[in-house]
């Protein structure tokens, strides 16, 4: 069974999309400096508008993201890993770049302007995000398909 039919199956979907979520907030809050606090201050500012819209974002990206993971599940079970978090970090660029494929198409796909426009600026530093979070993310989500 592949990673994302394990993450995507009834009984699991909604215990991975709220670890992803906690991921997510994690993640955020961890940023130092000056960026850091610019990104916890906006983030902010949009749960309080939409408390809800990161856990609709993992829900929607949940899909095509594991599904990019798939061939990184493979391999990482073929190798006999017992870490999936170190083996997608020890990956970074490359696994971050399937990952931001992923949300470049949703954000092009959509006819919100607003989310294009806060999406582009987010971009550039988006690579650095995503593989930082890959011990993480490979954690939660190895948590729910062994």
């Amino acid at each position: 069974m592949s990673l994302s039919e394990k993450l995507l199956a009834k009984s699991t979907r909604p215990a991975v999309i709220t670890d992803l979520v906690a991921v997510v907030d994690q993640e955020v809050g961890d940023k130092k400096g000056i960026s850091g606090t610019a990104l916890k201050a906006a983030y902010s500012a949009v749960k309080k508008v939409m408390p809800d819209l990161s856990n609709r974002a993992v829900s929607r990206m949940l899909p095509d993201a594991a599904a990019a993971l798939d061939p990184y599940w493979d391999e990482f079970q073929q190798a006999g890993g017992d870490d999936f978090g170190r083996f997608l970090a020890d990956r970074g660029p490359k696994v971050s770049q399937a990952l931001l494929a992923v949300s470049d198409q949703k954000v092009q796909g959509t006819s919100r302007e607003a989310i294009k426009k806060a999406y582009k600026p987010l971009r550039g530093k988006a690579a650095d995000h995503v593989e930082a979070a890959l011990p993480r993310v490979g954690a939660a989500l190895q948590r729910h398909a062994d």
